[in-house]
């Protein structure tokens, strides 16, 4: 990471329409919130094509708005595909379950690369200690099932905003 630069997360998931834009928009609140927003740019993408050009699900932005997010940049998204020159540009990639982990890595060319590629829910402390680490897929689910992702996305958001804090003081 470049001190000249913010720091760059991007969440990623299959098609970059539930989990990692649930992600996207509670992280950029959070690091707004700490007062990083200045310093980190979050964004999310897929790792297939299948729903590139599509808005966020509509369950998705539900469940943000149910939980108190109203203005978290929900409306503008547009699915995209996450490409293996962004690896470059990104400092944490932060995957939605081990397929999505194992898909990262074999696209990492480097093993730089590779260790910027970390499970979301490997920052929170209790599904750490409890090896539950893959977000559950909320698409084929009902609210229930979106409301299962948003705690799990909840639960892990304070150790990576602390996770980037140190690495932003590390690095300056």
């Amino acid at each position: 990471m470049s001190v000249d630069r913010p720091y760059r997360v991007t969440v990623v998931c299959t098609g970059n329409i539930c989990r990692s834009p649930m992600g996207e928009f509670v992280l950029r609140e959070r690091f707004e919130e700490a007062g990083l927003g200045d310093r980190v740019e979050v964004d999310s993408a897929g790792t297939s094509s299948w729903e590139v050009g599509n808005p966020a699900d509509p369950r998705t932005l539900d469940v943000l708005r149910r939980n108190g997010h109203d203005d978290f940049g929900g409306e503008a998204h547009v699915a995209r595909q996450f490409e293996r020159s962004w690896f470059g540009d990104v400092d944490l990639v932060l995957a939605a379950d081990s397929g999505h982990l194992k898909a990262l890595q074999r696209m990492a060319r480097t093993d730089e690369d590779r260790a910027k590629v970390r499970l979301l829910r490997s920052f929170d402390p209790v599904s750490e200690g409890d090896g539950e680490l893959d977000m559950d897929d909320p698409w084929y689910g009902d609210d229930a099932a979106f409301d299962q992702t948003y705690a799990e996305v909840t639960a892990a958001a304070d150790g990576i905003v602390e996770y980037v804090r140190a690495e932003l003081s590390r690095n300056s």
